[in-house]
């Protein structure tokens, strides 16, 4: 099992941790605003003080009509709460964040809290009441509601779940975002609550809605081989520069049906890692792609398979 990670950069800026209540020193030496992404982070486990607190801390000691981008971090009992007075804190500030282009919700670790244990909510107000945003991600499905929306300026769209509810993918699939040029969805797995099916997914390879886009992933699903089924004949596929079906379930089954489809050597990246291939289809992939100037991630990497009871079990990278 993998772990998500702290985001390291976002709109193209590094990601700086606006310092705690008591970090006097780090305090006085603040970036300028429009130089890095500020990530606000309140404690999961007793905190001293809440997100909203921290949020206005940070209003507070940085000109917010330069800053560019904000990764909200944890907030406190985020196993037990959701984002609510986050998003209420966010939106109070709209008059003084002119200038946001790009917004991550939920930007935890393990210790802070796991991936599907963090409390979502409702991020159609965030997207709603920022139209001048360019970049939008969230990680956490529990709980996780995208309703329908419109968003004409939108070019990224990231889901990182361990378990995304099928309406949300449903709803991604129905909305209107004429601008996007990369989307990012992590599925996830039926035990931590992601029950979509390829149905669902299948509006999205048909690309009508999205005119835009060049980069789609759809990973780290325990339904990888069907996904990867699908996609050898989708025709959002022809206008895609990079495609990214990596760290899910992903058998020699579902990567012989990809390759034996249409062709993929348009492709500037294919992004395959954890998967469960045999050596010799990852030589025909090599065979097939790599000489065609596609750079190939086959990875296997924690990709392992247990045997209990007679079953061999394989998992996504990113589950609890």
């Amino acid at each position: 099992m993998s772990y998500a990670s702290h985001l390291r950069e976002s709109y193209g800026l590094p990601v700086f941790d606006f310092p705690g209540p008591d970090d006097e020193k780090g305090m006085d030496r603040l970036p300028e605003a429009d130089a890095v992404a500020w990530r606000v982070s309140s404690d999961t486990y007793d905190a001293e003080e809440g997100w909203p607190e921290a949020f206005a801390r940070f209003t507070a000691a940085v000109d917010t009509t330069r800053v560019r981008a904000i990764v909200v971090g944890a907030w406190e009992e985020a196993y037990d709460s959701g984002p609510e007075p986050v998003i209420a804190a966010l939106l109070d500030a709209r008059p003084r964040l002119p200038a946001l282009r790009a917004l991550f919700l939920g930007d935890m670790e393990s210790e802070e809290c796991e991936i599907s244990w963090i409390n979502q909510g409702d991020i159609g107000p965030l997207l709603d009441g920022f139209p001048e945003l360019e970049e939008f991600g969230v990680r956490g499905g529990s709980g996780l509601v995208i309703p329908p929306f419109a968003h004409q300026r939108l070019r990224s769209l990231t889901v990182q779940t361990g378990g995304m509810p099928s309406r949300a993918v449903r709803n991604v699939a129905a909305s209107d975002l004429p601008a996007l040029h990369h989307l990012d969805l992590w599925l996830g797995t039926s035990q931590y609550g992601g029950d979509c099916t390829l149905s669902d997914v299948e509006p999205i390879l048909h690309g009508d809605r999205l005119p835009g886009l060049r980069h789609l992933g759809l990973r780290n699903s325990d339904i990888q081989d069907e996904i990867a089924t699908a996609v050898a004949s989708a025709p959002v596929v022809a206008r895609l520069e990079t495609l990214d079906l990596s760290m899910g379930v992903l058998t020699d089954q579902g990567g012989t049906a990809l390759l034996g489809g249409q062709p993929l050597t348009h492709l500037a990246a294919l992004d395959l890692h954890h998967n469960y291939f045999g050596d010799p289809l990852k030589q025909r992939f090599r065979d097939t792609l790599e000489s065609a100037g596609v750079r190939l991630n086959l990875d296997r990497g924690n990709a392992d398979e247990d045997e209990w009871d007679g079953r061999v079990w394989r998992f996504v990278a990113v589950g609890e």
